[in-house]
């Protein structure tokens, strides 16, 4: 899984004030002119496709985290539905496992349902 860090925001920052055209703009107004998603977009996607990865078991289940699946079958939403651990500290609060849930339990249900990643990929 790839992570951001800030320096890579920096960059991306500088590289669009670089063009001459673009300089006198906002940062997001500079990214929607040259077609670049935010930050916080592409971490959302990258996490998607990471837990749709282990979902369907692309990785060895020792490495990857442990994400339950919703035992119930509800009438809303996908038919995936993560479980939210309840977590009294920070750490475990913002771990990767718990912070994903209640995107991909968003999701629609024919996203979820793709066949392969570069199919998630393009519905997503």
């Amino acid at each position: 899984m790839y992570v951001w860090s800030p320096t890579l925001k920096k960059v991306q920052k500088w590289a669009t004030r670089v063009l001459p055209e673009l300089k006198n703009k906002s940062y997001i107004e500079r990214l929607k002119m040259s077609n670049l998603p935010t930050f916080h977009f592409s971490r959302i996607r990258g996490d998607m496709i990471e837990v749709f990865k282990i979902l369907t078991g692309k990785y060895d289940t020792v490495a990857a985290p442990v994400m339950d699946i919703y035992d119930l079958k509800t009438t809303r939403g996908n038919d995936f539905k993560l479980n939210k651990i309840r977590a009294k500290y920070d750490l475990r609060k913002y771990s990767f496992a718990n912070r994903v849930v209640n995107i991909w339990n968003s999701l629609p249900n024919y996203v979820i349902t793709a066949e392969s990643v570069n199919c998630f990929k393009s519905r997503l």
